[in-house]
């Protein structure tokens, strides 16, 4: 296969994934807590055998049974607030880790560490919105 239809066939499995996803939260907006999740695995399961992709299709039929035989909208909000919390010391930490960098002046660390909290603080941000679902 040559680079560019290599290529090419890995940007159109991409843009299959996005719209997936895209689609699977159409679905279930509005939906809450376990019930949302239950949504969205049953829309990528939809999606998976679509595409006759069996692999998928049997993790998702896991991930599904468990979710019917052991989520609770407390233990799931419970969980997300603890991702949540972690995000947000990771966040401090980064915040420390670049001022200890401007301390010290090197354009480099500084550059690094301040990526570093950039994608923190995107994390904590992705958390934070699952709070609300």
């Amino acid at each position: 296969m040559t680079v560019y239809r290599l290529t090419l066939t890995i940007m159109l499995l991409a843009m299959g994934l996005t719209a997936t996803v895209a689609r699977a939260a159409d679905v279930c907006t509005g939906k809450r807590g376990c019930d949302a999740k239950l949504c969205q695995i049953e829309r990528q399961l939809a999606d998976a055998r679509a595409h006759k992709n069996r692999h998928q299709v049997a993790g998702l039929e896991r991930a599904l049974a468990e979710t019917r035989a052991n989520c609770n909208d407390t233990s799931l909000r419970q969980q997300r607030e603890q991702k949540a919390d972690k995000a947000r010391a990771e966040v401090a930490a980064r915040e420390a880790d670049l001022r200890e960098a401007q301390v010290r002046g090197d354009a480099g660390k500084i550059a690094k560490r301040q990526r570093k909290l950039d994608a923190a603080r995107a994390d904590l941000k992705a958390a934070e919105a699952e709070l609300d679902k």
